[in-house]
């Protein structure tokens, strides 16, 4: 049985996961080395690592904003990003090809859903291509929308996962 775990990038893993990025997505759309070193360096808390056996296998990478819109391609290289900002938006999710289908991507993406919980996050949105709509959805995101984003010639889908109830006061659940 494989070991797992689970880290906040550090600047030296930029290689590797541009490695991992081209390797996964297609031509335009996958991100460059130096938008990944970008991520690393200005937001580590919000690019977690995934290493199967001591080896970096996929990774998640966001930026947070307090007003979404997933169609900002500058926000992709985090102009605009705000750490206290209650909104994540995820800009990969990626497992390299020989290490796919093995659950791997779901359990990356609950151990990314319980840190920003700890983070006390509220939303986390998301991008993704219409045969991944099922599968965010398995995973407890809601359809949000076909994205305006054109990024990298291809066709997106918005969702978005509530991560944070609001607080009910306990005047407001009396019953009278």
């Amino acid at each position: 049985m494989p070991t797992l775990s689970f880290r906040n990038a550090i600047p030296t893993d930029a290689a590797r996961c541009y490695h991992i990025e081209i390797s996964a997505y297609e031509g335009d759309e996958a991100a460059t080395q130096e938008k990944i070193a970008t991520r690393i360096a200005l937001y580590p808390e919000g690019f977690l690592i995934l290493e199967v056996d001591g080896v970096v296998v996929g990774f998640i990478n966001c930026g947070c904003a307090h007003d979404v819109v997933m169609s900002d391609e500058s926000f992709k290289e985090l102009v605009g990003h705000s750490a206290d900002a209650p909104n994540v938006v995820i800009m990969s999710v990626v497992v390299e090809p020989a290490h796919q289908g093995q659950g791997y991507s779901r359990k990356l993406m609950e151990a990314f859903v319980q840190r920003m919980k700890v983070m006390d996050k509220k939303t986390i949105h998301l991008m993704c291509k219409e045969r991944h709509v099922e599968l965010y959805k398995r995973m407890g995101y809601r359809y949000v929308q076909p994205s305006a984003s054109d990024h990298g010639g291809m066709v997106w889908h918005e969702m978005v996962m509530d991560i944070k109830q609001p607080r009910i006061d306990r005047d407001e659940t009396a019953a009278y």
